[in-house]
Protein backbone atom coordinates (compact mmCIF):
# COMPACT_ATOMS: atom_id res chain seq x y z
CA UNK A 1 0.00 0.00 0.00
CA UNK A 2 1.18 3.26 -0.81
CA UNK A 3 2.00 5.55 1.34
CA UNK A 4 0.35 8.60 1.99
CA UNK A 5 0.98 12.48 2.26
CA UNK A 6 0.26 14.02 5.15
CA UNK A 7 -0.90 17.96 4.69
CA UNK A 8 1.65 20.21 6.09
CA UNK A 9 -0.42 22.69 8.86
CA UNK A 10 -1.14 25.69 7.66
CA UNK A 11 0.83 28.59 9.72
CA UNK A 12 0.96 32.10 10.07
CA UNK A 13 3.41 33.63 8.09
CA UNK A 14 5.99 36.40 8.88
CA UNK A 15 5.65 38.21 5.64
CA UNK A 16 2.60 39.83 3.77
CA UNK A 17 1.57 40.71 0.06
CA UNK A 18 3.09 43.68 -0.99
CA UNK A 19 6.08 43.13 1.75
CA UNK A 20 9.82 44.17 0.65
CA UNK A 21 12.23 41.24 1.24
CA UNK A 22 14.85 39.51 0.64
CA UNK A 23 16.32 35.94 -0.12
CA UNK A 24 18.85 34.65 2.50
CA UNK A 25 19.65 31.34 1.11
CA UNK A 26 19.72 29.09 -2.10
CA UNK A 27 20.33 29.97 -5.65
CA UNK A 28 18.82 33.57 -5.52
CA UNK A 29 20.89 34.36 -2.26
CA UNK A 30 21.00 38.37 -2.05
CA UNK A 31 18.27 39.52 -4.34
CA UNK A 32 15.41 41.42 -3.15
CA UNK A 33 12.18 41.77 -4.16
CA UNK A 34 8.00 42.29 -3.23
CA UNK A 35 5.66 39.78 -2.45
CA UNK A 36 3.30 38.94 -5.44
CA UNK A 37 1.58 36.42 -3.24
CA UNK A 38 1.25 34.04 -0.26
CA UNK A 39 0.34 30.50 -0.22
CA UNK A 40 0.44 29.63 3.71
CA UNK A 41 -0.87 26.23 3.07
CA UNK A 42 2.53 25.17 1.96
CA UNK A 43 4.26 27.88 3.36
CA UNK A 44 5.68 29.80 0.13
CA UNK A 45 5.79 32.99 -1.10
CA UNK A 46 6.12 34.86 -4.71
CA UNK A 47 8.54 36.93 -4.84
CA UNK A 48 8.88 39.26 -7.77
CA UNK A 49 12.17 38.75 -10.35
CA UNK A 50 13.08 35.98 -7.78
CA UNK A 51 12.86 32.04 -8.99
CA UNK A 52 12.44 32.32 -12.08
CA UNK A 53 11.33 29.24 -14.45
CA UNK A 54 10.63 29.00 -17.88
CA UNK A 55 7.26 27.61 -19.00
CA UNK A 56 6.28 25.71 -22.32
CA UNK A 57 3.11 26.91 -22.99
CA UNK A 58 0.39 25.78 -25.92
CA UNK A 59 -1.11 28.66 -28.14
CA UNK A 60 -4.24 29.68 -26.58
CA UNK A 61 -6.81 32.44 -27.43
CA UNK A 62 -5.73 34.24 -24.45
CA UNK A 63 -2.15 33.67 -25.72
CA UNK A 64 -2.14 33.01 -29.66
CA UNK A 65 1.29 32.99 -30.23
CA UNK A 66 2.06 30.33 -27.14
CA UNK A 67 6.00 29.53 -26.58
CA UNK A 68 8.29 29.92 -23.48
CA UNK A 69 7.02 32.36 -20.91
CA UNK A 70 9.56 32.99 -17.87
CA UNK A 71 7.73 33.60 -14.54
CA UNK A 72 8.10 33.43 -11.13
CA UNK A 73 7.80 30.30 -8.92
CA UNK A 74 7.19 30.06 -5.34
CA UNK A 75 9.94 29.87 -2.58
CA UNK A 76 10.00 28.61 0.52
CA UNK A 77 9.10 31.40 3.78
CA UNK A 78 11.95 30.40 5.87
CA UNK A 79 14.32 31.41 2.79
CA UNK A 80 13.18 35.38 2.74
CA UNK A 81 13.54 37.42 5.58
CA UNK A 82 11.74 41.02 5.95
CA UNK A 83 14.17 44.03 4.46
CA UNK A 84 14.04 47.45 5.74
CA UNK A 85 13.91 49.98 3.06
CA UNK A 86 15.12 52.78 6.07
CA UNK A 87 17.93 51.00 7.29
CA UNK A 88 19.00 48.87 4.17
CA UNK A 89 18.99 45.61 5.83
CA UNK A 90 16.89 42.40 6.60
CA UNK A 91 15.37 42.66 10.03
CA UNK A 92 13.02 40.67 11.96
CA UNK A 93 9.65 42.80 12.93
CA UNK A 94 7.99 43.39 16.18
CA UNK A 95 4.75 44.46 17.07
CA UNK A 96 3.89 47.79 18.54
CA UNK A 97 0.12 49.25 19.93
CA UNK A 98 -0.41 52.55 18.86
CA UNK A 99 -4.01 53.71 20.14
CA UNK A 100 -6.50 50.86 19.21
CA UNK A 101 -4.07 49.06 16.15
CA UNK A 102 -1.11 46.91 16.22
CA UNK A 103 1.52 48.52 14.16
CA UNK A 104 4.52 46.41 12.96
CA UNK A 105 8.23 47.90 13.47
CA UNK A 106 11.49 46.97 12.30
CA UNK A 107 13.85 45.55 15.18
CA UNK A 108 17.15 47.34 13.90
CA UNK A 109 15.73 51.13 13.54
CA UNK A 110 12.59 51.36 14.76
CA UNK A 111 10.61 52.59 12.26
CA UNK A 112 7.46 51.63 10.86
CA UNK A 113 7.58 48.73 8.44
CA UNK A 114 5.59 49.89 4.90
CA UNK A 115 1.75 47.89 4.90
CA UNK A 116 1.59 45.46 2.43
CA UNK A 117 -1.65 44.89 0.53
Amino acid sequence: MAATKKPVPKQKLHVRKGDTVMVITGQNIGKTGKVLSAIPKKNRVVVEKVNMIKRHTKPSKALPQGGIIEREAPIHVSNVMLYCTDCKSVTRRSIKIIGDEKVRVCKKCGNNLPEGK
